[in-house]
């Protein structure tokens, strides 16, 4: 099979002059939980600076004003927890119903393994004809199911670090490491999906094609920078990019922004949230780049 190698970034989305924000997409990240809400704030502010026009965060009601209040920007929605700390069917259903409002959905970040975050994980997968970004705590929730991956129902882009790569496939973090590019796309082709494996030159692959992302830096491998990418990549699939053009994207705005703030701050003292603040810094580079061109 011939694999077509992309270099060029995608077209960016545009930004007419009578545009509202519903033009700009309406997504929803799900993420969080007690001792884990930076991941949804981190994810959230990811998707604002994306460019997206409406963001909500669907998180459970124990920390969503914690989650609230870090930005006023994105909006919550409450999940309501039972007594032993599952989903109940009336928030889970509450949540579904609101669903097909959405242009983009995310699911992952901070969420914890507990069987309601697997079991919203594996039906939206399996349901969700929108876009659907499963990151972090939605891996380990496709990792740990008991059959392969279901047929998709829309889109899907999946955006592991090795670790979580590993337990999709069950293999070895050593060989994934010593052939990236064949297990990225093996996995991409057999299950339909579009594969951002995290790391060094990060891996963007239908199983068709294949980009390396030529940006960031070690300064970015630090907890939660993996959260923004989700937001970022979660926005620029609600704006209507295609799948593969929004990962593509997402991780080169991603990295653009660490490197930037690595540039000003040094990479040790780089931290997450250096990535919200730099992406404006970001955009303007890409926006500046695309003028001139």
């Amino acid at each position: 099979m011939n694999i077509q190698r992309i270099s060029d970034l995608p077209s960016l989305p545009q930004r007419m002059t009578d545009s509202h924000k519903g033009t700009f997409g309406k997504v929803l990240i799900i993420a969080g939980s007690p001792g884990m809400s930076g991941a949804a704030c981190l994810s959230g502010m990811g998707a604002l600076r994306g460019g997206s026009g409406l963001v909500f965060i669907a998180t459970p009601v124990s920390v969503q004003s914690i989650v609230a209040s870090v930005n006023p920007c994105y909006l919550t929605i409450p999940l309501e927890m039972d007594s032993e700390d599952q989903l109940t069917p009336e928030s889970r259903s509450n949540l579904l119903d609101q669903l097909s409002g959405f242009d983009a959905v995310a699911i992952g970040p901070g969420c914890g393994q507990r069987p309601w975050v697997r079991d919203l994980t594996l039906h939206l997968y399996e349901n969700l004809t929108q876009p659907l970004i499963v990151d972090a705590d939605g891996l380990n929730s496709l990792a740990a199911a008991d059959s392969s991956l279901p047929d998709p129902a829309g889109p899907r882009i999946l955006t592991p670090h090795p670790g979580e790569f590993s337990r999709l496939t069950n293999i070895s973090i050593k060989e994934i490491t010593a052939d990236r590019e064949t297990h990225a796309l093996e996995f991409a082709r057999q299950h339909k999906v579009i594969l951002l494996l995290k790391g060094a030159g990060s891996i963007i692959t239908d199983g068709s094609r294949i980009a390396v992302n030529p940006t960031g830096n070690a300064g970015m491998a630090t907890g939660g920078t993996g959260d923004v990418l989700t937001g970022l990549t979660t926005s620029l699939a609600g704006q209507g990019l295609p799948p593969f053009d929004a990962a593509q994207l997402g991780a080169y705005l991603h990295g653009l922004a660490g490197d930037l703030a690595a540039d000003d701050l040094t990479q040790p003292a780089m931290i997450a949230a250096d990535l919200i603040d730099y992406l404006p810094d970001a955009w303007h580079e890409l926006l500046a780049n695309q003028t001139s061109e």
